[in-house]
């Protein structure tokens, strides 16, 4: 005899499965098991019942994924509301039953159905088995089989459910975000560390919304729920609005992946944009999947004045990939090289070959994250060109009318 561990075992421990796979499963075991040829799970949309899986080999024609029933017209809301039970072996004995239309129009003879509940103990759905003939061997042994599976799949749907409820509330609060424009633009920086003329800014975006976090993390969100070109660009096109006001030669360094870079909305707004005065920062943790077709969209882009730099250089691989296959205008040192440079000989070896390809290829290094003075010192030993981080200026939304402001004050004096 097969026990209901047994038929559990075998339906589940025979390989790995997907959500999906996990409930199939379980329609096809108890079905089987109960000797039933149909076997399904149902969703309540409202007042109809929704079929979401269906197992019924051969009578597809009858019942298949998609269809749907009035909830008056079958029996789960009398099984939820306690006045039909859970399981009834033959549907002629029991009067409400034999009394509804759909037991003679299906036909149903016997029929076995578990409510599915959600982690707040709303009714999800069914787990049903039916027959069109009646089986009066059905006892409550089978109930409790049933009962096992449609507890495994009921977490199968409680896990897809939060999953898909997590995924929503992400995509609310992003799609906010970008409505409301719940983030601010701040600039930093870029100094000339032999003049200490400041030469350009970086944008950066410095969220307001709840909940308090780093910038990555609302952008790695936005890119989860399939909206990070729409955060990647509708911040690009504010912090351009700086274009206006920056002084001649200087210019604007915004951050772009490789995917938005090569998207129509993008080349829609650089087509628009004064590219003289903007860099564009492709980072060594973004993935370049063509870069013939990546060369392509801004070799046009840079013949027009912008410049390219790689940001995060040093960091990892993928930035010596982009470095030899993109050939930047700029370097940008990962503040993980910049740190504790003036006592550290490893990073120091490390830059000086960066800034040995620079002067080989007419490129420039900006390091990031400079801090200290003596950072700053080793740095322009080392010959790096250009810089940016707390000791030379803090991002702010005012950067750029402050640094102006300093040099009018250190002229007039």
């Amino acid at each position: 005899m097969t026990t209901s561990s047994t038929l559990y075992n075998a339906a589940f421990f025979n390989g790995p499965a997907g959500s999906d796979q996990v409930i199939d499963r379980a329609l096809d075991a108890i079905r089987r098991h109960l000797g039933m040829p149909i076997a399904y799970i149902s969703e309540f949309v409202g007042n109809t019942s929704v079929f979401r899986h269906v197992d019924a080999p051969g009578l597809e024609d009858m019942i298949k994924v998609g269809d749907e029933r009035s909830l008056d017209d079958v029996y789960c809301r009398h099984i939820v509301e306690g006045r039909l039970p859970e399981l009834i072996p033959n549907t002629a004995n029991n009067s409400i039953a034999a009394k509804m239309p759909i037991t003679a129009a299906v036909p149903i003879g016997s029929h076995a159905s578990i409510p599915i509940k959600l982690e707040d103990g709303s009714v999800y759905g069914m787990f049903c088995c039916l027959s069109p003939e009646p089986n009066d061997s059905l006892n409550e042994r089978d109930l409790e089989t049933m009962r096992m599976f449609a507890s495994l799949a009921a977490d199968q749907i409680r896990r897809h459910h939060a999953a898909t409820q997590t995924y929503n509330e992400k995509l609310d609060r992003i799609r906010q975000v970008i409505t409301d424009q719940s983030y601010r633009i701040v600039y930093q920086p870029i100094v000339d560390l032999l003049s200490s003329r400041t030469v350009g800014y970086e944008a950066l975006s410095r969220f307001d919304a709840s909940p308090a976090r780093t910038p990555d993390l609302w952008f790695g969100e936005a890119e989860q729920v399939g909206l990070s070109q729409e955060l990647e660009l509708d911040a690009i096109r504010r912090a351009l609005e700086a274009t206006r006001r920056i002084d001649d030669g200087q210019y604007i360094s915004v951050n772009a992946s490789p995917h938005l870079v090569c998207s129509a909305p993008f080349l829609e707004l650089m087509a628009k944009a004064p590219l003289g005065q903007i860099s564009l920062e492709v980072t060594e943790h973004a993935a370049v999947e063509n870069y013939e077709t990546f060369q392509a969209v801004i070799e046009p882009l840079r013949k027009a004045g912008m410049k390219l730099a790689i940001d995060d250089a040093g960091a990892g691989h993928s930035s010596l990939r982009h470095i030899l296959q993109l050939s930047p205008d700029f370097l940008k040192l990962d503040m993980s090289l910049t740190r504790n440079v003036d006592e550290d000989l490893s990073r120091r070896a490390l830059i000086s070959a960066l800034v040995y390809y620079t002067r080989e290829t007419g490129s420039q290094i900006i390091a990031e994250g400079i801090e200290t003075e003596g950072e700053l010192t080793m740095l322009k030993r080392l010959g790096v060109s250009r810089g940016q981080g707390y000791f030379l200026g803090r991002p702010s939304v005012d950067a750029i009318e402050t640094t102006r402001s300093n040099r009018k004050v250190l002229k007039e004096a």
